[in-house]
């Protein structure tokens, strides 16, 4: 979230106020469901305030230049880029996360994979975990956070993601996540008490890829190709050698994916396969253990 520092932006006595540009910025993104939020968002990000100081401070006057700059940002927000993007800033686990176009959003109904994760890590004794495919660091993060005596250890091939995630340990668990720059496994060594993966699930042919934030996110993020089982099936696969007796592997996965994630998990030997259900009722995180 923002801090005030309103001092330095809003300026009493110029032509815009902040309540008049807070209704331009709504009139201009209507009729979206979210245009009143947006507005209140950027401006907040604009005026480097948090949105409680807009009401209070409604004709506050705005330097023509943070005027400028809102109105451009309600310009590309009204094309259809993130908020997150426009901001740089997604919370995720009540943790602010920089964001950028190379790496995907983070989203609530992935807070369940970092639960289901979390039933499996004990509180009092070290062991091992791995996000693989990490993004914005933001599962790594959330462990991290929750299980301060189990070594994170978080992969991904894409090195501008992977600054990312870097950006964000720093700030927020410095020294508490070892980042590594390769595909899924492959830079791992030794084995794990948890796995856990929010990999490319959709198919490159589905349409949602062209709605709303999709259009805007790293398309490697979200698609393996033709079938989007394909990076599940590998992480699968490669991940049972990795675990502990034992261990657990947990991925999200679409939300018609379920029973085909718990069949490849069946398939290749994992024990105790179940899928959990995110708060909309969809399946959304399917898990299974390494036999003993």
């Amino acid at each position: 979230m923002a801090h005030r520092r309103s001092e330095q932006r809003p300026v009493t006595g110029q032509d815009d106020q902040v309540g008049a540009l807070l209704r331009e910025g709504r009139h201009r993104l209507a009729p979206g469901a979210t245009a009143a939020l947006d507005s209140e968002v950027l401006l907040a990000r604009v005026l480097e305030v948090d949105r409680p100081w807009l009401f209070a401070n409604r004709e506050s006057g705005v330097a023509a230049e943070a005027a400028a700059e809102f109105r451009d940002l309600i310009r590309r927000r009204g094309r259809g880029e993130p908020v997150a993007y426009l901001t740089g800033l997604r919370e995720f686990w009540s943790m602010p996360l920089r964001v950028t176009p190379d790496v995907l959003i983070p989203r609530p109904e992935t807070e369940l994979l970092v639960e289901a994760a979390l039933e499996f890590i004990p509180r009092d004794c070290a062991c091992r975990a791995a996000d693989l495919g990490t993004g914005s660091g933001a599962v790594a993060l959330a462990i991290a956070r929750e299980r301060p005596l189990c070594e994170v250890h978080a992969t991904e091939h894409s090195a501008a993601a992977l600054e990312v995630a870097r950006e964000n340990i720093a700030a927020l668990a410095a020294g508490r996540v070892i980042l590594h720059l390769g595909s899924w496994l492959e830079p791992l060594s030794g084995r794990f008490r948890v796995i856990v993966s929010n990999p490319p699930y959709v198919a490159e042919d589905d349409p949602h890829l062209q709605e709303g934030d999709c259009r805007f996110e790293p398309r490697e993020a979200l698609t393996p190709g033709p079938d989007g089982l394909e990076a599940i099936r590998e992480i699968a696969r490669a991940t049972l050698r990795c675990l502990d007796d034992g261990g657990v592997l947990a991925f999200e996965h679409g939300f018609d994916q379920g029973v085909h994630a718990r069949a490849l998990l069946a398939e290749l030997g994992y024990l105790n396969v179940e899928t959990r259900r995110d708060l909309e009722g969809r399946e959304r995180v399917t898990l299974g253990r390494r036999p003993r």
